[in-house]
């Protein structure tokens, strides 16, 4: 089943990501299912599976069915280009296209799924510091920050809320090192974020930009090593 599964995705990413130029999807919005390219994706999709598949024209219905509903699920997307927020539609769309992999995989090699391991504790641990080195941990620095003012951490030049999912990748980057032990990554993830600040700590009039990013950034550091130390003694000990 695993193999199957990974040779449908293999050709979902060939024809979605890899063998369809930008002038196709552009194509594609314009004129949708009038669009040549529309059909050109559908036999890139088809040639794909086949070559992944072996030649194996016993899968034949099942490459069909499965070119069909990625044009629909295409079609549906291209109908709704102006109607949704793209990042959301695009979301939708690949969540469709892998539920019908996933589904055809499972009529060949049908598998039970253990919905009970969701409620054991390691998935559970797991869930809950990700919470916390999310939304949690974002919200702790922010009222511990708000101490202080400064007026070049309000800058217009910034992308909005880009300071808070730094922090969040950082963290979650941080707890991943920990859990594969290692420490030695943490460190040059603290020197990269070093470097990238380094212009707004040379532009700082005086030492407040500095010490203001230094405790924004030790504070994140800390709780995701405080999340993560957390995290593998439960594990252990429950």
């Amino acid at each position: 089943m695993i193999t199957l599964l990974i040779k449908l995705l293999i050709a979902h990413v060939l024809g979605d990501f890899v063998l369809q130029p930008n002038s196709w999807v552009t194509a594609k919005k314009e004129k949708t299912y009038k669009s040549k390219y529309f059909y050109f994706h559908g036999l890139v999709h088809l040639i794909s599976l086949f070559v992944l598949l072996g030649f194996n024209f016993s899968y034949s219905l099942t490459i069909i069915a499965l070119v069909i509903s990625h044009l629909v699920i295409d079609l549906l997307k291209l109908q709704l280009e102006n109607k949704i927020n793209y990042r959301a539609l695009f979301a939708i769309d690949q969540i469709l296209h892998l539920f019908i992999i996933v589904i055809v995989a499972y009529l060949y090699f049908p598998y039970k799924i253990i919905y009970g391991y969701i409620y054991e504790i390691e998935p559970l641990l797991f869930c809950l510091s990700f919470l916390m080195l999310s939304f949690v941990s974002s919200i702790l620095i922010k009222i511990v920050m708000s101490k202080w003012a400064l007026e070049e951490d309000k800058s217009e030049d910034s992308l909005e809320n880009a300071g808070k999912y730094i922090g969040i990748l950082e963290r979650l980057f941080v707890f991943s090192f920990i859990l594969l032990n290692q420490w030695s990554a943490i460190g040059l993830l603290i020197a990269a974020k070093s470097v990238f600040r380094f212009g707004d700590l040379s532009r700082a009039k005086d030492r407040k930009l500095t010490e203001y990013i230094l405790i924004g950034t030790l504070i994140s550091f800390g709780l995701a090593i405080l999340v993560g130390l957390t995290y593998k003694y439960l594990i252990k000990v429950l």
